[in-house]
């Protein structure tokens, strides 16, 4: 059976050439994206900023519910059309979205090369991205093999298809899907379907392509049992990372605790983070639990 460990880890993102978290505070994140600057708004940043002056391109406003609405107010002419950036030897595009985000979380960072270090010298593996949004961390791993991403959304998956191109990876072998993440896994359950690595990154509340409802709480364990079921002993991770909900990452860890009942290998959780440039002041952004099989 695997081993649940307790004790939380810290997955920290350093940043690199093309992204960086400059500072935080007071509520919101100054971060740079290739040539251009940032600010967003960000809860947990609850201290004071180190800097004193922000020079930023653009800054998201939020609304003024709970909704997570708002407005990008530019200060500097930036390509409204996007730009490209790169993570190793992944490149794709950045564009400011209309959900705050840029396209791409840079957070994830450290979890993509995880999953290839728990991959190590595979050629021919069999991974599954679940909620897999624009591709980075599909073309991440389509250095190891063959790749199928599923994501609800027709945009997110052609910018996922784009950024494929944008890194020379348009004959990579990836399956790209726009469908329900747990109908589509409960398919390939019946499918008798394996793979080698999934990742999943669902968020609170969502809709499939045909109008399926998501809801975290309700969705998450049956879609962690369909997911056990495309496992196997010989498998090597399954990662979740969640954001922005009112949940430990020691509830997640015990969902995988109890699904993956019967496996060998390592259960953990904890908080991913980013580091400021000043390199003291970690960010966190999400929590995580994961499942690795290094035997």
């Amino acid at each position: 059976m695997a081993n649940l460990v307790v004790e939380p880890q810290l997955m920290i993102g350093e940043g690199w050439d093309d992204y960086r978290l400059l500072d935080s505070g007071g509520g919101r994140k100054f971060e740079s994206y290739g040539p251009y600057r940032f600010i967003r708004p960000e809860a947990q940043a609850m201290w004071q900023p180190r800097l004193t002056s922000w020079e930023a391109h653009g800054e998201f406003v939020p609304g003024s519910d709970d909704d997570g609405g708002g407005r990008w107010q530019f200060a500097r002419q930036i390509a409204a059309d996007g730009w490209a950036l790169r993570w190793n030897d992944v490149r794709f595009s950045a564009q400011c979205t209309p959900f705050r985000h840029l396209g791409f979380f840079p957070d994830m960072a450290p979890v993509w090369g995880w999953m290839l270090e728990r991959l190590g010298d595979a050629s021919n593996a069999e991974t599954l991205n679940l909620f897999g949004y624009t591709g980075v961390g599909t073309l991440s791993l389509a250095r190891k093999g063959r790749v199928t991403h599923v994501d609800a959304s027709k945009k997110s998956v052609a910018q996922a298809r784009a950024n494929a191109l944008l890194s020379g990876f348009g004959d990579a072998p990836i399956r790209w899907l726009v469908d329900d993440a747990a109908k589509f896994a409960a398919r390939e359950v019946r499918r008798g379907r394996r793979y080698d690595g999934i990742i999943l990154d669902p968020p609170k509340f969502g809709r499939g392509p045909e109008g399926e409802v998501w809801r975290l709480e309700e969705g998450l364990p049956g879609l962690i049992n369909e997911c056990r079921r495309l496992i196997d002993e010989k498998s090597r991770f399954l990662f979740l990372t969640v954001y922005a909900v009112r949940m430990s990452s020691l509830a997640l860890a015990g969902l995988l605790h109890e699904a993956l009942a019967g496996l060998p290998g390592t259960v953990e959780h904890g908080d991913l983070a980013i580091r400021e440039e000043s390199g003291h002041r970690l960010l966190p952004t999400a929590i995580f639990a994961r499942w690795s099989n290094d035997g």
